[in-house]
């Protein structure tokens, strides 16, 4: 098929003088000593990209001292838009960081922030990384320097007030929060108080479907004022409904502009400080004529699958969304850096093409104002790859400083108190009658296997100690100890009969998968296997989630469990090779003390802790009613298996409860 003469045309690139106001690095001293003067305090932003966080940063109260990046376009993006330097280091090599480092010796530097690229550890990954360690093949601390590590390293060692890391949510989701965890707690234990939050960029006046994680720490006792959020969405009418119809063309560098008489609040916002009558980027790509005969076909509703046969270049199956028509009244689809390959995700919702440089500026919240360096492509990738300056402007705006450090809080922030206090509970624990439950000494591959095939079955706590009790200590096992675990515990038979395949085969016992390949053990399974051989992973049981929601003082475990209701867990577990322990506890916790309609407060480690308890004292305290924690009518029934903080609990069967057994929280 013939090729439209427009297509394959490429812009020229756009070369940016640097800002009016831009300083040589010799001048940085004096001039950030001018900005603290004037009430603005030094920030730097690491791995910049063209200046997204740096536009929020700045429009929160900050100065950019210091933007770090290896692209060479998005730093000449940003030099032209801050006056601030725009360094191309690679802050993956540690001697640059010292150097990059020593330049703020004499700088009172107040915030770091930045968005560092970051492949979060996979599962797969991580459990092959065990397996070299244990066979003595492979360092314990792997020595590469991942550019996260790179951001915290700079953090730690300015120690400024704050610091602001943005990313994907696949950087917590995709890894159980591994890396998120790690940097939480290193922050904490330098004294800083931390806050991991999952943000949609529409609550801030962004118009499109975007979300974000953010940590925010911050070490001068003082609150994390998020501004309110937008009841309301920004429509794509209202972002970029004045801008000018291309009428079929690609547009151009500069244009005529005609404002509306009566702007809206988000116009005048992307309007200040923009040349009168003047609209620049407004250019997009040339458009094929078999793509224009299906756009013309499309409305906002229109899916992939839908168009004719004939017209389609891609497998519908496949490419179930390959073409997207934005609607004038809704939020468009996420930018991303991919738009500077294809314009298809982002059709324009009534003129037959797809966004422009601009348009996509806008819908990132960038002000007309700002230029981006180089090519039509160039452009496209930078905005693609920025975080929203007004989401910026949000989450650096919950760190401003209201004025001098509270004194008299706590000296260690309050989730490494508790997640200490879980820690040292469960090996405790893993010394008593419940060791079943727990990683520890005798939770050896074989027990783990048997307490793990019979998770999914809701058996008595008492049962599973009893069975698994019978592998305590193997290596590997025989008929002896399957058939005693069998005779012993009758309605685990079909659980149990599952390990029958794994006897007397030692080979197999060499590494953790085999055998519960074997097993077939299905996602839940394997990771309360791979937690009782002390793998790091959370688990996401109803159970786990309702009391990591208590301690928090959420409801996350009830609105959105695959988010904020693991990122809640993920903060009480914490990192390190005590966070195997810790979530091991959690889930004992969930199915003795903490359960759906009855708690035994009085016997929970975290009770201190836990913001759902704290409110219910304060609650009964403000009202002088006396303080009663609801354990409810099962407190009086004496149980097998006691925690030692308690002679007597209430007891759960599934979410139900049921006051004769106690079971183990279903699944992981």
């Amino acid at each position: 098929m013939a090729t439209s003469p427009l297509i394959g045309q490429r812009t020229a690139a756009l070369a940016l003088s640097a800002h009016p106001e831009a300083f040589a690095e010799e001048e940085l001293q004096e001039w950030a000593a001018k900005q603290i003067a004037g009430g603005r305090p030094i920030a730097i932003d690491l791995f910049s990209g063209a200046g997204g966080l740096s536009a929020g940063i700045e429009a929160s109260g900050w100065s950019v001292a210091a933007a770090v990046d290896l692209d060479r376009r998005a730093l000449e993006t940003h030099r032209h838009n801050f006056p601030g330097l725009s360094l191309q280091l690679d802050l993956g090599d540690p001697e640059v960081r010292d150097e990059f480092v020593g330049r703020f010796e004499n700088v009172t530097v107040d915030l770091v922030a930045g968005g560092p690229p970051c492949q979060p550890f996979s599962r797969a990954g991580r459990s092959k990384i065990r397996s070299l360690v244990e066979a003595g093949t492979r360092d314990e601390v792997d020595l590469r320097k991942e550019l996260w590590r790179a951001f915290l390293d700079v953090a730690l060692r300015l120690k400024p007030r704050a610091v602001l890391m943005e990313n994907v949510p696949d950087m917590g989701l995709g890894d159980d929060f591994a890396v998120v965890r790690i940097m939480v707690d290193e922050l904490e234990s330098q004294g800083y108080v931390t806050q991991v939050k999952l943000a949609d960029a529409w609550h801030y006046g962004v118009p499109q479907h975007r979300k974000r994680l953010i940590l925010l720490a911050r070490n001068d006792g003082q609150d994390f004022d998020w501004p309110e959020k937008q009841p309301e969405i920004t429509t794509l009418w209202e972002g970029i409904g004045d801008l000018p119809d291309l009428d079929g063309g690609r547009g151009d560098r500069d244009l005529t502009y005609h404002q509306p008489d009566e702007p809206g609040p988000f116009l005048a916002r992307m309007r200040d400080g923009a040349p009168e009558g003047v609209i620049h980027d407004h250019m997009t790509r040339g458009v094929r004529p078999d793509d224009l005969e299906i756009f013309k076909l499309m409305d906002s509703r229109t899916l992939y699958s839908e168009i004719p046969v004939h017209l389609r270049r891609y497998a519908a199956d496949s490419f179930t969304d390959k073409y997207k028509r934005l609607g004038w009244k809704e939020l468009s689809r996420s930018i991303t850096a991919h738009i500077a390959k294809d314009g298809y995700w982002y059709i324009h919702p009534d003129q037959h093409r797809t966004l422009t440089v601009r348009e996509a500026a806008r819908v990132q919240t960038f002000p007309d104002r700002f230029r981006f360096a180089g090519t039509r492509s160039d452009a496209f990738r930078q905005i693609g790859n920025a975080v929203p300056p007004m989401l910026g402007e949000a989450a650096s705006s919950a760190l401003l400083s209201q004025g001098a450090a509270v004194t008299g809080t706590e000296d260690r922030p309050r989730w490494l108190d508790a997640r200490h206090a879980l820690a040292t509970w469960g090996q405790n624990q893993a010394q008593s009658t419940y060791w079943f439950a727990l990683p520890g000494p005798g939770m050896t591959a074989p027990a783990a296997l048997a307490a793990a095939t019979m998770s999914s079955g809701r058996f008595p706590l008492d049962e599973v100690g009893t069975a698994v009790s019978y592998f305590r200590g193997l290596a590997y096992f025989n008929s002896e100890p399957i058939y005693g675990a069998l005779e012993a515990v009758p309605s685990a038979k079909r659980a149990l009969a599952r390990l029958l395949p794994l006897m007397r085969k030692r080979a197999i016992w060499r590494g953790p998968d085999e055998p519960a390949e074997i097993v077939r053990l299905n996602a839940s399974e394997r990771r309360i296997y791979d937690m009782l051989r002390g793998s790091d992973v959370l688990l996401r049981s109803q159970g786990v989630l309702r009391l990591a929601a208590r301690v928090a003082g959420t409801s996350s475990h009830e609105t959105n469990r695959l988010t904020e209701g693991r990122m809640d867990v993920a903060r009480l577990v914490g990192s390190g090779s005590e966070a195997p322990t810790r979530m091991a506890a959690i889930r004992l916790l969930a199915a003795t003390t903490c359960l759906p309609n009855r708690r035994d407060c009085g016997a929970c480690p975290l009770a201190t802790w836990c913001l759902t308890h704290r409110a219910e004292l304060a609650l009964a305290a403000g009202s002088q009613d006396e303080v009663v924690d609801p354990v409810g009518d099962c407190a009086e029934v004496p149980l097998d298996l006691a925690l030692p903080h308690a002679d007597h609990l209430p007891a759960e069967r599934g979410e139900l409860g049921r006051c004769a057994t106690v079971t183990v929280g279903v699944g992981g």
